[in-house]
């Protein structure tokens, strides 16, 4: 049987001056557009804590960028609004859909949400020992009920985040990011978080990350691609961006969206990108980096240790 995840381990911040420790693992990212792939990796695009309901927050603009969402994303609801779903369970093995509605204030289904990177929902599945990410752009049926169409899941614990702002009513304009937790029945293992590195090659392409996060503070990451010892100039728009980075914490899986602060212009993108790192606790934090290149969407995978 699936066995209950370590307490998160704790790691001091390298001291100042010394560049933070970076691991990349090439995942995998499928898309509409194409994907490279990994098994326990997806991406599907389709048109689109403080615990305080045992499952447990979230707020926050700048141009093609998700607004910034504050809290950590353990919540199932804030600020009246709440995320529901039947699917307390999974399938392991093949892929299923998982249907969920965001209630409002006044307790009916939201149907209308505000475009965030091109999408109005993005939609993250994260196993407990955080492999098997996913990020889906679900499809809402008229009545408010979305369905994200997750590939094959292994046994464990997961948590499913929506990640919306609504076009209307009290929370117009706010960014909220809330989850649920999933299990998935059937034997498997917790994986051990990859160990640190500065740089990984991902499909041919050399990512090397740099800058120093300090928890709840805002700082600079900044993620430079190489090919075959060259700049990489070629990056592709990606949900009006160059690259996507989300960040899920160790021992609690807690989001956090890193906001892209490159200007888009056209397949240009490259080989610096810069973000802006606000991550809201100390420890392991596995990011997610998905770029385009050559009409190919890529997903690596990040060990960050912040301090």
């Amino acid at each position: 049987m699936f066995t209950a995840r370590p307490a998160v381990r704790r790691r001091a911040l390298a001291a100042p001056g010394t560049a933070v420790a970076l691991a990349l693992v090439l995942a995998a990212c499928g898309s509409s557009g194409g994907s490279s792939s990994m098994p326990g990796m997806d991406h599907g695009a389709t048109a689109s804590t403080s615990p305080t309901s045992k499952d447990s927050p979230s707020k926050g603009q700048m141009p093609g960028m998700d607004h910034m969402a504050g809290g950590n994303g353990l919540a199932s609801a804030k600020d009246g609004y709440r995320l529901t779903s039947r699917n307390a369970s999974l399938v392991a093995g093949k892929r299923t859909p998982y249907r969920f509605t965001v209630t409002g204030p006044d307790a009916k289904p939201v149907t209308a949400f505000a475009v965030d990177q091109t999408k109005r929902m993005h939609f993250y599945a994260i196993r407990s020992d955080l492999t098997g990410f996913q990020h889906l752009h679900p499809t809402m049926a008229a009545d408010g009920t979305w369905t994200a169409d997750l590939s094959e899941l292994t046994p464990g614990s997961w948590r499913m985040f929506a990640s919306f702002t609504p076009a209307g009513g009290a929370g117009k304009g706010t960014a909220f990011v809330l989850s649920r937790g999933v299990t998935v029945p059937g034997s498997g293992r917790q994986a051990p978080v990859p160990a640190a590195a500065t740089t990984a090659r991902v499909d041919g392409y050399t990512v090397t990350v740099q800058g120093r996060p300090m928890a709840g503070m805002s700082h600079p990451l900044t993620v430079s691609v190489t090919k075959a010892g060259r700049p990489v100039t070629s990056l592709q728009p990606y949900l009006d961006t160059y690259a996507h980075l989300t960040a899920f914490h160790e021992g609690d899986t807690a989001y956090a969206h890193l906001h892209p602060t490159t200007h888009v212009d056209g397949d240009h993108g490259g080989p610096k990108l810069a973000f802006d790192a606000r991550l809201p606790a100390a420890g392991s934090w596995r990011l997610f980096l998905q770029f385009r290149t050559g009409g190919k969407l890529h997903t690596a995978a990040l060990t960050l240790e912040v301090g």
